[in-house]
């Protein structure tokens, strides 16, 4: 068990240390943090934050520590659970032997066309003969694959017919225009759909989480100090005393709503874990704004591409887009490109004023910015250097025309 995690089932660090640990921020190993993260997955403050973690976590980092002997028995579960399950991760498991058989055989006897599949290429599963007796009861698995499983010669399987992308959980229905710019975004995009058809969902890394000051991680509590884990958990009383105070200050007035959402949000996260770059480029277009706020942290760029060519995003979400700090380049460089978005007057100065948008952008629309904008500019230090100098010389400029400067 990761040290920290001792610490935090004796509610002995603060709440600031928790936070991070629900959003994966802690300076830990890939295998810990997931060790962390899925026991605050239950946590009744920070549970939907580590949940939500746990949704978009990198996909080849997770399969790195699935796939080890040294996997916590937890983290496995966790991932198994029906409601938590990504495709890309069920190879790994399913051949993990941590994973019992009696789950193998609950999975075969109900699994989907594409489980099934994935169990049929599983030498665990073949060679484990619940599991196979459960397969030959499925009502998924082809004829075919039935008699090559009882030891007969396969079949030839159909070709797989090409069926168009369907989104019905989500209970979306296209407007005219929002399907007359999809259709147009995926002529435009054709090759470059097709050779990304593969790449699964990936959130981009929340770096404002991941470098937010922890001024009190595991060593505040001592453990650099080379103090003893009883001390470090007597210090950490006082904490959790603390932790239990801002618990009760932070809980919302009507718990049952903020639950509801909060898994409402979730749900919608697992969701467009399981569509396929095509699916998901079609959502960015004609889904809601809670789609597209999640999808616009696609990896993927085409799906980014798709979310700010859709006509049914807002002005409010394209300024709030330009002032977020955990989006990807593209994003930034895609919104300085489309004239309908530098007719905001909020999202240029979002740009001008974001430390992740390219510099070159930057310097471009910092000339446009008005006198009161510029003068704030030129004092914000999370811009570039050369951003503020910038700033400060068009101030001189434009607060001295015609007058005396003005301060």
């Amino acid at each position: 068990m990761a040290p920290i995690l001792e610490l935090i089932k004796k509610n002995a660090v603060p709440v600031n240390v928790m936070r991070s640990a629900a959003r994966g921020a802690l300076p830990l190993p890939a295998d810990e943090t997931l060790e962390v993260l899925v026991y605050m997955a239950q946590h009744p403050l920070f549970g939907e934050d580590a949940r939500m973690t746990l949704a978009g976590w990198d996909a080849q980092s997770a399969l790195e520590v699935l796939s080890k002997d040294t996997a916590t028995p937890e983290v496995l579960l966790y991932y198994w659970q029906p409601e938590n399950r990504r495709p890309v991760l069920m190879p790994t498991l399913i051949e993990n032997p941590a994973i019992p058989e009696n789950l193998l055989m609950e999975l075969a006897d109900t699994a989907s066309r594409e489980t099934v599949k994935m169990l049929l290429a599983s030498a665990r599963a073949r060679s484990t003969p619940g599991v196979v007796e459960a397969l030959l009861g499925n009502a998924n698995l082809n004829p075919g694959e039935a008699q090559e499983l009882q030891g007969g010669k396969p079949e030839p399987e159909a070709a797989p017919q090409q069926t168009e992308p369907t989104l019905e959980e989500f209970e979306v229905v296209p407007d005219p225009e929002s399907a007359a710019a999809l259709q147009a975004f995926e002529r435009e995009h054709a090759a470059a759909i097709a050779a990304e058809e593969g790449k699964p969902f990936e959130l981009v890394k929340d770096e404002e989480a991941a470098g937010e000051a922890i001024t009190t991680d595991a060593a505040s509590v001592g453990q650099e100090a080379g103090e003893p884990v009883e001390t470090v958990a007597s210090t950490g009383a006082q904490a959790g005393a603390a932790q239990g105070l801002v618990a009760q200050r932070m809980a919302p007035e009507n718990a049952d709503e903020f639950e509801a959402a909060e898994q409402q949000r979730l749900t919608v996260l697992q969701r467009v874990s399981k569509l396929n770059v095509g699916q998901r480029i079609k959502l960015g277009f004609i889904g809601g704004k809670e789609e597209r706020a999640l999808l616009i942290r696609d990896t993927a760029r085409l799906v980014q591409n798709a979310v700010l060519s859709s006509p049914k995003l807002t002005d409010a979400e394209a300024e709030s887009f330009a002032a977020s700090k955990n989006l990807q380049e593209n994003v930034f460089r895609e919104i300085a490109r489309q004239r309908r978005f530098l007719k905001l007057y909020p999202v240029v100065r979002n740009l001008a004023n974001n430390p992740r948008c390219p510099l070159d952008i930057s310097l471009t629309l910092v000339k446009t910015l008005h006198v009161y904008d510029l003068k704030s500019l030129r004092h914000n230090k999370n811009v570039p250097d050369t951003i503020r100098k910038v700033a400060a010389k068009l101030y001189t400029e434009k607060a001295t025309r015609g007058g005396s400067k003005k301060e």
